[in-house]
């Protein structure tokens, strides 16, 4: 499977050295991987074929160097990167610039990619609009792990409905993200039959993505919002801070603040208070890695638009009407093509 990623940052490099360790010696039980195989593809089949960056420190050098150059401060494995090491080209800088946008699809075209993961940084809409449009005119798949609209844009869905492309998105769920926890949580005392006074959810990070979203944070809270909404049906009293500040010293770590607050059986009070940390970028890649094969494989829902199979594993999933039965068949239907193997 030939994935081609726009947006060099930490994801691509936990992404890339996370393939070559579970295709060494020590990767081959394969700790932390949810679906070995997923629609008949395994997670050593992704080869990243082509980049795009607009960063001087990354652009023109190789793949495998440039993940470790800029602000990028993912850990370096010691297995390194394996396949190939395409040259780091040169982004969209101007996203109304109709020149780059086909420059982008003919070097996805001379790539032959399958697929193109948007991974840039949140509140750059335009961008990730043109970035859609040169993946629909190249013919190759798309993943949005960002919550700026692809799949919920009518046009970009109009065009990839069209063109046979699929479009995945939008904004993924993280491995164990605060949001994942977060609704399990809300959803369990809704479930036990307690009355929820509040909540809050706070995030802080080290990496360049939280230092953005201090002040781009609007669509991150709201896709949050939409996570938790595929849990519990009213989110009124839970207040989202995507980046309550950026703390450098953790550097790709993220540490999120969880407070549920409720009463009981005759009105009395319940707290529950949950710290979660994580690599960041680690909990988005072991997420990636599914949502880059269902684009890539999945014949479910139509040949063009959004497949099903991937809602479970996104924030926004562009899915109407009743959540979370939707939610119930598509997890049913993941856990069936996670079943799947070549041949």
């Amino acid at each position: 499977m030939r994935l081609a990623i726009a947006g060099v940052g930490n994801n691509a490099s936990a992404l890339a050295q996370g393939i070559a360790f579970y295709g060494s010696p020590q990767g081959q039980h394969l700790p932390g991987v949810t679906r070995p195989w997923l629609c008949g593809i395994h997670v050593t089949d992704v080869e990243i074929v082509a980049a795009f960056e607009t960063d001087a420190r990354k652009t023109g050098r190789p793949f495998t160097e440039a993940i470790f150059a800029g602000t990028n401060n993912y850990p370096v494995l010691p297995t390194g990167v394996t396949g190939p090491d395409p040259v780091v080209l040169e982004g969209i800088t101007d996203p109304d610039h109709e020149a780059q946008i086909d420059r982008v699809a003919d070097q996805l075209r001379d790539a032959r990619a399958d697929v193109l993961l948007y991974s840039l940084p949140t509140g750059l809409p335009q961008t990730a609009l043109a970035y859609a449009h040169a993946a629909i005119r190249a013919g190759v798949h798309l993943v949005n792990c960002t919550p700026d609209p692809m799949a919920r844009d009518e046009d970009v869905m109009k065009r990839a409905t069209e063109e046979g492309v699929r479009v995945v998105g939008d904004d993924l769920q993280s491995h164990l993200g605060s949001s994942v926890v977060h609704g399990a949580l809300l959803e369990l005392v809704q479930d036990r039959g307690l009355t929820l006074s509040g909540s809050y959810q706070v995030n802080f990070g080290g990496n360049t993505d939280f230092q953005n979203l201090v002040t781009n944070g609007s669509a991150k809270e709201h896709s949050k919002h939409n996570a938790l909404r595929q849990r519990v049906a009213d989110t009124g009293k839970v207040t989202v801070i995507p980046s309550g500040g950026f703390v450098p010293y953790l550097e790709d770590r993220k540490v999120a603040h969880i407070s549920i607050e409720g009463r009981g059986w005759a009105d009395t009070p319940v707290k529950l208070d949950v710290a979660l940390g994580v690599q960041d970028s680690s909990n988005a890649a072991g997420v990636i890695i599914d949502l880059v094969r269902i684009a890539a494989a999945h014949t479910g829902g139509g040949e063009g638009g959004f497949p099903l199979l991937a809602a479970p594993l996104l924030k926004s999933a562009p899915i109407e009407g009743d959540v979370r039965h939707s939610m119930e068949l598509a997890r049913s239907l993941l856990e069936q093509a996670s079943a799947q193997r070549n041949g």
